[in-house]
């Protein structure tokens, strides 16, 4: 028999959502514009759905909700193993701070890829975190 009790642990400490990352293109392409208001860190995850190329993969913040400011790069992953197989998967985060220090009029941030060749793909998670602790920060997504 199932658990009837409503489990909220992890869903209410974290926000997180994932991307479908299909550029068609290899340049530099933001993932999605989040704000970083009340949360302390900021982590993005990358796994390799199809191809081998080459990834590029930082931690972009502005000033402009959509993006449209001046960026600031908080963060470089530094490839030592690219993720060039299918299942493959990095991480990078970043701290409230770290942003604020760089640019202490920016608090949205998105994850910033490309890929050496344009038909590769990848899931793209976000994870923001620390600081509070809410219902329903984590959402479904379903089509």
């Amino acid at each position: 028999m199932a658990s009837a009790v409503t489990t909220e642990r992890a869903l209410a400490n974290a926000k997180r959502t994932m991307y479908d990352f299909d550029p068609g293109a290899t340049s530099l392409t933001d993932i999605a514009w989040v704000d970083m208001k009340g949360y302390d860190y900021f982590l993005v995850g990358f796994f390799r759905t199809v191809g081998t190329s080459v990834v590029v993969l930082n931690i972009i913040a502005n000033e402009v909700s959509n993006g449209s400011g001046t960026d600031v790069t908080i963060k470089t992953h530094a490839m030592g193993s690219a993720p060039d197989a299918v299942g493959d998967y990095i991480w990078l985060e970043c701290l409230a701070e770290e942003i604020f220090a760089l640019d202490s009029d920016a608090r949205y941030v998105s994850a910033n890829i490309s890929v050496a060749t344009g038909t590769d793909e990848a899931v793209v998670y976000y994870e923001l975190s620390g600081g509070r602790a809410f219902t329903g920060l984590t959402a479904e997504s379903v089509a």
